[in-house]
């Protein structure tokens, strides 16, 4: 498809070329200190495996580890951050097929293709000199909300969680202020555009807020909340609230646990759409370069509408036992199984489509850091 005169690899080699020369900049800044440009980023592949060999080589219910059986570039990921002193930037770009799936790229290019759609975060940062120091962002931004996070090497497990992939935004634009109000305690308000848009789709702002507090030192606490309109007029007639709780402990240095538990409705001409769900975690670092790390959760979809899978009454859990070494601070291996199970057959085995009531997965993913 050719989008304003450029088709997506063009457009992609333009991003990489721009990327290159940020790097070169960079590289030459950061000989000023007060000037200076951090860059890191990493690559992430994997290998998955659905034992019950669906046809159509997909796990479903999944959001990054969707393609199986097949070696599969899953993100590669460049940073470039400048420190607020006061004043500062952030900017990820992503590719690879995680990055897809949070832009909304549907495969074989049915998406219209935007170059905001190889950009994950691009925000510029100034500290206003309120108080303890107000620090604004502006423009687009991870969310708030979830315990995991898009990138596979900072989460406990490889694969995201049930929660991670339906409860839960990916991004928003707009404007995020946070404000510490003592070294444990932490507010954020989000004035933005909507669930995972660049551009809203209504006349009304998304308001977001994320409180953070930690009672002890090994003790987290966070509430995170969305509230706002999400669909289209006329359609627009009621909110989209999204409230999640997490709660963080460190038993011993080595062991750690947590919860996360998200409830989350949408009012619309059909009526009301509820979905909530909870997932526990544990890991246990054996020493600095070995560790493993257990999830179970159960995730509540009565009308079908969070997964779009239209299944009245859908109930889903999964477990996943994850093994992770790390050679030296540059390369990650993980190992990882996982089954899901639904009280409805969506899943697949062969070519038998919707005949399953779960699905058990096995999967090896790398990430070189640098």
């Amino acid at each position: 498809m050719i989008i304003h005169g450029f088709t997506p690899v063009r457009s992609a080699g333009f991003l990489i070329s721009c990327s290159v020369f940020v790097l070169q900049f960079a590289v030459g800044q950061s000989k000023d200190s007060s000037q200076a440009i951090s860059v890191s980023g990493f690559v992430d592949a994997y290998y998955s495996k659905n034992f019950a060999d669906p046809a159509s080589h997909a796990n479903k219910l999944r959001n990054f580890d969707i393609p199986e059986n097949q070696i599969n570039l899953s993100l590669a990921e460049i940073v470039l951050q400048k420190k607020a002193q006061p004043i500062g930037f952030r900017v990820d770009v992503d590719f690879g097929t995680a990055n897809d799936v949070v832009q909304g790229i549907a495969p074989y290019g049915t998406t219209p293709y935007s170059t905001l759609t190889n950009i994950q975060q691009a925000y510029l940062t100034g500290v206003i000199p309120i108080g303890n120091g107000l620090t604004a962002d502006v423009g687009k931004f991870v969310t708030h909300m979830g315990y995991e996070v898009i990138e596979s090497k900072d989460n406990w497990n490889y694969s995201r969680s049930l929660l991670f992939a339906w409860a839960i935004p990916y991004y928003h634009t707009g404007l995020r202020l946070t404000y510490p109000f003592a070294d444990n305690f932490t507010v954020a308000l989000h004035v933005v555009n909507g669930w995972n848009s660049n551009i809203d789709n209504n006349a009304e702002k998304s308001l977001g807020l994320a409180v953070s507090y930690s009672p002890s030192g090994s003790t987290g606490l966070m509430l995170n909340v969305m509230d706002g309109f999400e669909q289209p007029p006329p359609f627009d007639v009621g909110k989209k609230k999204v409230f999640d709780f997490i709660v963080t402990q460190n038993v011993t240095d080595a062991f750690a646990l947590t919860l996360n538990a998200d409830y989350g409705d949408e009012t619309l001409i059909s009526g009301l759409k509820t979905w909530r769900g909870a997932a526990v975690y544990g890991r246990y670092a054996f020493n600095a370069k070995s560790a493993v790390a257990l999830r179970g959760e159960i995730f509540d979809d009565p009308e079908g509408y969070a997964t779009g899978w239209g299944v009245s009454g859908l109930n889903v859990k999964e477990v996943t036992a994850t093994y992770e070494y790390k050679f030296a601070d540059a390369l990650l291996l993980r190992g990882e199984a996982r089954y899901d199970y639904a009280n409805s057959p969506i899943f697949d085995k062969g070519a038998n489509v919707n005949t399953e009531n779960g699905q058990m997965t096995f999967l090896v993913g790398i990430v070189v850091m640098f």
